[in-house]
């Protein structure tokens, strides 16, 4: 038995369509869904970028018993960490026991809009421990005054705050981010089944804690309409290595991504009508020690793919 989610896109999607496809995925049987926190795109192709903590504020209005996170939250440059666990102890509050907050390092896509630098990989995991202090400090709801490294707290308290915090999960695409989760986080977030980083991520004081593994796919009525559906809406999939981090405009993406062929992308996304293979997908990150995957699913058709999943792949993890 494991538990499965759903990745609410706000890179394909607008605000309103978000808020129905989470009501419809707790229809569908989807226990938690985790939201993107984007200022941009991938690519223009994509073309949708709302801002999450009004959307999220909208689901909780929407829906029941969906679990809901970020997926993931940077709360390092474009919003400084005090406006995170303001903007986090709200949506906990209004959504008791069903929300929590997942940040990461962040991508210079989304970052720089407000004119900081681009740090380092190394720099932005310090800059993410100590933001991830200062909001488990103001989450206490006392008086936060904090000079430290990277930021500046001036007698901040927040006056509204849910009966617990809620979880703080932490994304980590390698060793040092996941032993980072393992020491700060209560959870861990990956996009990649890699043993490695739920090992690291255990034996730095995350035994015991959750792991959320993102799987993305497209299923269409065949696989080479979902091939070619993939190829025009994610070819981002098919970069690998710093480079989602790096590039600074979505025009950046789709220069890197020009020579990327349908083949690529099938590689990183599971493709087609076939539920042996969504299946095999969802159960490579259990397999790696994951214990709950949530789905991507790219393109316009979502209905379809509810309707496949709630008929051909939730069953087999339930």
């Amino acid at each position: 038995m494991a538990e499965i989610g759903y990745a609410l896109s706000s890179e394909e999607h607008d605000a309103a369509t978000l808020v129905r496809l989470a009501r419809e995925a707790e229809e569908a049987g989807f226990t938690f869904a985790l939201i993107s926190d984007h200022y941009h795109p991938w690519i223009d192709r994509q073309g949708h970028s709302p801002f999450v903590w009004t959307v999220i504020g909208a689901i909780a209005q929407e829906t029941e018993r969906l679990r809901l996170g970020t997926g993931v939250t940077c709360p390092t440059m474009r919003i400084h960490p005090a406006v995170i666990a303001h903007a986090a102890a709200t949506a906990a509050s209004l959504m008791p026991g069903r929300f929590f907050l997942g940040v990461g390092s962040g991508e210079n896509l989304n970052e720089h809009v407000v004119g900081v630098r681009w740090p380092p990989a190394q720099e932005r995991l310090a800059m993410l421990a100590e933001a991830i202090e200062i909001i488990r400090w103001l989450w206490e709801g006392d008086w936060v005054t904090h000079e430290g490294e990277y930021y500046t707290v001036d007698r901040a308290r927040l006056y509204d705050l849910p009966p617990e915090p809620p979880p703080l999960y932490v994304a980590a695409s390698g060793p040092n981010a996941a032993r980072l989760a393992g020491e700060l986080g209560d959870g861990l977030i990956s996009t990649a089944p890699k043993p490695e980083l739920v090992e690291a991520f255990q034996e730095a004081g995350g035994a015991g804690m959750p792991s959320y593994g993102q799987l993305t796919v497209c299923w269409a009525p065949s696989e080479e309409t979902a091939r070619k559906i993939a190829r025009e809406w994610w070819p981002n999939a098919a970069l690998s290595g710093d480079i989602s981090q790096e590039l600074p405009l979505p025009r950046h993406y789709e220069q890197a991504t020009a020579t990327v062929r349908e083949e690529d992308v099938a590689q990183a996304i599971i493709c087609g009508p076939d539920p042996e293979k969504h299946i095999a997908g969802i159960q490579q990150f259990l397999d790696a020690g994951f214990d709950a995957v949530y789905v991507h699913q790219v393109g316009t058709d979502q209905a379809g793919f509810f309707r496949f999943y709630q008929e051909h792949v939730l069953p087999a993890f339930a």
